[in-house]
């Protein structure tokens, strides 16, 4: 991409020949990083819905989701 932002017509194939010739190696990054501990000592929730999602009456049975949105931040 570096190369194609300088003005550079050249393909991945040939970027990772002359790569090869010049013993250059890619660097990879991590795109996750764990951050949940599974090894602590505290107790685990019980299952107590254990898949039956249908609320027999108002305000009896929550659920919730963890899902992650991708910010600036972090």
């Amino acid at each position: 991409m570096e190369l194609t932002e300088a003005g550079l017509d050249v393909g991945e194939c040939r970027v990772g020949r002359l790569m090869k010739l010049n013993g250059i190696r890619r660097m990879r990054t991590s795109r996750h990083t764990v951050t949940t501990d599974s090894r602590h000592s505290r107790g685990v929730a019980a299952n107590v819905l254990d898949g039956d999602f249908l609320a027999h009456a108002p305000n009896r049975e929550w659920a919730g989701d963890v899902s992650y949105i991708w910010t600036t931040e972090g």
